[in-house]
């Protein structure tokens, strides 16, 4: 009975969300088309400020270069008595507080839920910020894994998940990308299914083989289903909308180079494949010079 219940809510959750998606005034695309030709052109009645989008202005990511090892009660005491961090958790805990419960749903009917165009070049090493540790679950041993050990050295394209419609963003970004650089031993594609809350992560556990099934097995190891509390690093992350997708491209040294998110545009989708091919051109030669002759 528990299970029926728990499935019943996750029903009347994918309903109500595509009960909103449907709503007049909802210009979102869930196919990914290489010529463009399925973008719905802006209503001319719309507010000039509704029709575009602003390119990303800032470098995504933390300050703090992310560690696998677990903080201890030092550490944690230490930011707990840190001021400016004490002000910021203040201020982010407000900002949410003014929210409404479908806040995040109603941002869907704009844009999708998309907020900003991913850039068409990468950002500087030097002012790019750390991707933060993730901890979850592998589909493949079950065992606990950290984003932080797993992409040190390598390129990866990082993709959070959460509904059945951010898997359809992320696959719009990363197909063309993984399809090309899959084969490389530098490259790597890291999916985290990211469940914050209790019952979801629950309903998700309950359905880890259906996951495995409808995921390649190649990519089971790089699988991650995660309930981490990503509360205030949310909006250092740029992932302000709990129903979209988010892909993150990061480099050999944990920093995010790019980051898109919801519905994919062909010039992001085109931008995404380019970085990747840079970064891993990069890695090669650095790793080439490393190697003793």
């Amino acid at each position: 009975m528990l299970v029926r219940a728990l499935v019943h809510a996750r029903w009347q959750e994918t309903a109500t969300l595509r009960r909103f998606i449907q709503l007049p005034g909802c210009t979102r695309n869930l196919t990914s088309e290489t010529d463009g030709s399925a973008e719905k052109r802006p209503s001319a009645k719309a507010p000039p400020d509704e029709l575009t989008l602003p390119f990303l202005q800032r470098p995504l990511g933390v300050k703090e270069r992310p560690s696998p090892v677990l903080k201890t009660w030092a550490d944690t005491r230490e930011e707990l008595m840190n001021q400016e961090t004490r002000l910021a958790q203040r201020e982010h805990l407000m900002k949410e507080a003014t929210k409404g419960y479908f806040t995040d749903l109603n941002a869907t009917r704009r844009h999708g839920g998309k907020t900003w165009v991913a850039p068409n070049v990468m950002i500087r090493e030097d002012k790019a910020l750390y991707f933060p540790n993730i901890v979850g679950s592998s589909l493949d041993t079950k065992s606990k894994k950290h984003t932080a050990s797993m992409c040190d050295g390598r390129i990866s394209v990082i993709s959070m998940l959460s509904t059945r419609m951010s898997e359809i963003h992320v696959n719009g970004f990363t197909t063309p990308t993984n399809e090309r650089y899959s084969s490389n031993p530098l490259y790597q594609y890291v999916q985290i299914n990211l469940q914050e809350n209790l019952l979801k992560s629950f309903i998700v556990s309950l359905f880890l083989s259906s996951i495995a099934k409808s995921v390649p097995p190649e990519l089971h190891s790089t699988y991650l289903v995660s309930s981490q509390n990503m509360e205030f690093v949310r909006e250092q992350l740029g992932m302000v909308n709990k129903h979209v997708g988010y892909v993150y491209l990061v480099d050999d040294n944990l920093k995010v180079r790019w980051a898109g998110c919801a519905d994919a545009k062909v010039e992001e989708t085109n931008a995404l494949e380019q970085c990747t091919g840079v970064l891993l051109s990069r890695l090669a030669k650095k790793s080439s010079a490393k190697a003793p002759r």
